[in-house]
C-alpha cells in the first residue's frame, strides 16, 4: 500500500520513513490555516490536497504547547517560530517561571474519502538551546525522563521515542502493516 506524505520538510519526510518506509513524499504547496484545533488544519490540507493528487495522503500537524501561555503556541507554533523563534520561547518560559511543555503530532490520514485521525504526545520542558541535531524547536525541548533535547539525541533515539513515532505506530495498528 502506497501513502502520500505531503509535506515540504525533509527532516519530517526522513523521521517518518524511518519509523514507516512504505510512505512516499509529496510536495505540494498546501494552504495553512491558522487554527487552534490541529484536526481543522488537517482537514484543510487534506481538502485542498485531494484535488491535486489521489490516493492515500497523509499530512501532519506538530504542535508544541507550553503550558506557562495556557497551551499556547499549540498548532500555531510554525508562526511562534518564524516570529520570535527558539530565543523567544525559552524567554517566555523564563519570565513566566514555567518550563513544562508537551509536544503533540496529529496525523491525518485520507483514503477513500474518510479520514482518520492519530495523535502522538510527549511531555518535557523547556531549556536553553542544546544539541546540534534536529530541527525546529528540537534543541529548547527536554524530553521527560532523558535529561536530554531532541537535539542531543541521535536520529535513532528521537524516532524511539518521539511523539511522530507514537502517532505513526498508531497509524500502522489502524492499517494492520
Amino acid at each position: 500500500m502506497k501513502i502520500y506524505f505531503l509535506t515540504g520538510n525533509k527532516n519530517k519526510l526522513e523521521e517518518a520513513k524511518a519509523i514507516m518506509p512504505e510512505i512516499e513524499g509529496k510536495e505540494i504547496d498546501l494552504p495553512e490555516i491558522q487554527e487552534i484545533d490541529p484536526k481543522k488544519i488537517i482537514e484543510e490540507k487534506l481538502k485542498a490536497a485531494s484535488k491535486i493528487i489521489e490516493g492515500n495522503l497523509m499530512v501532519e500537524d506538530n504542535s508544541l504547547y507550553l503550558e506557562a501561555i495556557e497551551g499556547l503556541p499549540g498548532p500555531l507554533i510554525k508562526w511562534f517560530m518564524k516570529t520570535i523563534g527558539n530565543e523567544g520561547l525559552v524567554s517566555i518560559a523564563n519570565k513566566l517561571g514555567n518550563y513544562e511543555a508537551e509536544a503533540k503530532v496529529w496525523i491525518g490520514y485520507l483514503s477513500e474519502g474518510k479520514t482518520e485521525f492519530f495523535e502522538g504526545s510527549i511531555k518535557g520542558k523547556i531549556v536553553g538551546p542544546r544539541g546540534e541535531n534536529g530541527f525546529g524547536w528540537d534543541a529548547i525541548f527536554e524530553v521527560e525522563g532523558t535529561g536530554k533535547t531532541f537535539a542531543e539525541m541521535t536520529t535513532e533515539e528521537k524516532n524511539a521515542i518521539s511523539m511522530r513515532k507514537i502517532a505513526l505506530e498508531k497509524l500502522k495498528t489502524f492499517l494492520k502493516v
